[in-house]
């Protein structure tokens, strides 16, 4: 079953439980599903791969709005978004933990041959490529800066 499948049944779920803050997030990731394959260029369909990049994005975002909201005091804007990113996170491959990261980054750091800051260039172009999807690219960035201090 395709991602977007999955949204679309989803949204059907999420109308016989009545569940107001899934509904909406399954809605918000159909139209950015749908604003993707309406694209000049784009064809008639999106792959999982494309569908994981518009759900991290979507993510992130919701994860940055929602820390807004706990700064100015709006817990219930804090709740519901957070809420959603929630439900974004179940369509996303599992995160790596800061031991997995800092394993996998050794590992490209000595493919590529690194050995002082000046070679973060070529660690982040190979480790954003391997690690997209499983890694923040802030998270990988710090990593690697500590790595090669």
């Amino acid at each position: 079953m395709t991602i977007e499948e999955q949204v679309n049944e989803g949204i059907k779920n999420a109308m016989k439980a009545h569940d107001k803050v899934r509904l909406e997030t399954m809605r918000n990731i159909k139209k950015v599903i749908l604003e993707a394959k309406t694209r000049p260029g784009a064809g008639d369909t999106i792959d999982d791969a494309e569908c994981i990049k518009l759900i991290q994005k979507l993510a992130k975002q919701g994860k940055e709005s929602a820390q807004i909201y706990k700064e100015q005091g709006r817990e219930d804007l804090y709740e519901q978004e957070s809420g959603q990113v929630a439900v974004l996170e179940e369509f996303l491959p599992k995160q790596l933990t800061d031991e997995e990261l800092a394993d996998a980054l050794k590992a490209i750091i000595a493919e590529v041959g690194a050995t002082s800051p000046r070679d973060m260039g070529k660690v982040m172009g190979v480790a954003t490529k391997k690690l997209a999807g499983v890694a923040d690219g802030k998270l990988i960035s710090a990593k690697v800066k500590e790595l090669l201090a």
